[in-house]
């Protein structure tokens, strides 16, 4: 058992700041993995050690030298805005928490290069005052999550209906990211290579430095328009993000009763019973956007620009994403989600079965994005949950109809939508973390090489029994 006295002390003598408090220190262990039933259940003990808050690069080089020399296990953490357990200590030991690191060091034309632990609305707040620039895409979660926490831990967003994912060549342009050895080194990523690290919950690498693309920044038009049926909403936001000259920078159809029922700001406009889609539309295209609707008969209820003050109001990102299951959570706690995929070219028609075959049981909510180049949508759909195993057979229904799951209550890498080893990864790590000591757990590849994903069973980390007896 390690001396976590002796650690921190050792820390607070090279003037890291540290937090050992019990409260303080589940406080940071935690995320939002309470979304699923399933996870609530495994990990509601987990908890860290201590929390390290590192303020510059050398003080995590600092911290990673002694926790290889002490055996210490380390989760690295930004806003803890994630949904599955990404950012939470499975065997304890020290929470990374990376949020003082929040400078903005350089903007240039397209590009910015930032530490990891600043917010994301405070990044695109600074980039738009500085040079009229934005990022490409964020998540919902933007006025609370960090960029660092997105890179490592994220896919896409509001913003993903023009850009593409995280993992497309190109939206990430440079990483620097510290290794866990007896030595610890200092890495630049590029490319390829940054597939190594982004979206692998800091299982080998902390990220210390990033370099962003950005893009012209627009005073974007919250809409939501109407439709009798949700088949409606997702054939008009079809049609729509297939006119090349609209700009657009969020679209969601989402299925009554959600909106009527959930979305309580944004009530007034609503009419009870009818299925929407939440956009964000750029202020020059509102004009063919209005007329678009005309056409496809989506009848406008809101819009941004013309309410006297969105004070109040959310923002349209935050109705769409996971904050939809977020609001329906606050008003029924029974409530879970899926993540799925619906392949193109027919991603409608996939829709329409799922539909047909679910009914009030999985209620539709759809995200448009371009993925390799062309257009789909991605699936939130709320879950009126029931059974653990009622669930098993909704997710193997969708898979069995073609619609891809990306499993939410799973905690690991694979599990969550790889369904098999990610060899460039697993390869990294055995470089970067000789001992498996960041965030372990995360990575079934490393703890159990033999596991058969394809056996039905999910993966359950031995690391996790200390808290389950607890």
């Amino acid at each position: 058992m390690p001396d976590y006295l002796k650690i921190k002390t050792a820390l607070e003598a090279q003037g890291i700041a540290v937090e050992d408090n019990p409260a303080l220190v589940r406080q940071k262990s935690r995320d939002f993995f309470w979304y699923s039933p399933i996870l609530k259940a495994q990990l509601d003990n987990v908890t860290g050690d201590l929390v390290a808050s590192p303020k510059s690069e050398e003080e995590v080089v600092a911290i990673l030298r002694l926790a290889f020399a002490e055996g210490v296990p380390v989760t690295a953490r930004g806003g803890g805005t994630g949904n599955y357990g990404q950012a939470m200590p499975l065997s304890g030991g020290i929470v990374l928490n990376m949020t003082l690191m929040d400078k903005v060091k350089h903007i240039a034309p397209g590009r910015v290069v930032c530490e990891p632990g600043i917010i994301i609305a405070e990044l695109d707040r600074q980039t738009k005052a500085y040079s009229g620039q934005e990022l490409r895409f964020h998540p919902s979660t933007a006025q609370t999550a960090t960029i660092g926490g997105f890179i490592a831990g994220g896919s896409g967003g509001v913003g993903s209906i023009t850009w593409g994912g995280l993992r497309d060549l190109g939206n990430i342009l440079r990483l620097r990211v510290v290794t866990l050895e007896a030595e610890p080194r200092v890495l630049e990523l590029s490319t390829w290579d940054l597939q190594k690290v982004s979206h692998a919950y800091g299982t080998n690498g902390i990220i210390t430095e990033i370099e962003m693309p950005l893009a012209p920044a627009y005073d974007w038009v919250d809409v939501i328009t109407g439709h009798d049926t949700f088949m409606d909403a997702v054939k008009f936001a079809d049609a729509l993000t297939h006119r090349n000259g609209i700009l657009l920078k969020e679209v969601a159809p989402i299925a009554a009763p959600i909106p009527f029922d959930y979305f309580n700001r944004h009530k007034p406009w609503l009419k009870e019973g009818e299925s929407i889609t939440v956009l964000m539309v750029a202020p020059h295209a509102m004009e063919p956007f209005l007329a678009f609707c005309e056409v496809m008969k989506g009848a406008v209820r809101f819009r941004s620009d013309a309410v006297e003050s969105m004070k109040v109001i959310p923002h349209a990102y935050e109705i769409g994403w996971n904050h939809t299951t977020l609001r329906a959570l606050k008003v029924d706690p029974t409530i879970t989600y899926l993540q799925v995929q619906y392949p193109g070219p027919d991603h409608v028609a996939k829709v329409e079965k799922m539909v047909e075959i679910f009914g009030d049981e999985v209620v539709g909510h759809l995200e448009f994005i371009k993925f390799n180049g062309a257009i789909q949508c991605s699936g939130l759909p709320l879950v009126r949950y029931t059974t653990e195993a009622r669930l098993e057979e909704i997710i193997r229904i969708h898979e069995e109809n073609g619609c891809r799951i990306f499993n939410p209550h799973r905690y690991t890498l694979e599990e969550g939508g790889m369904k098999q080893t990610d060899q460039t990864q697993l390869d990294f790590k055995k470089e970067t973390d000789p001992k498996g000591l960041m965030n372990p757990g995360k990575m079934i590849a490393w703890d159990n090489p033999d596991f058969d994903f394809d056996a039905g069973g999910n993966y359950l980390f031995p690391g996790l029994q200390a808290f389950a007896e607890a």
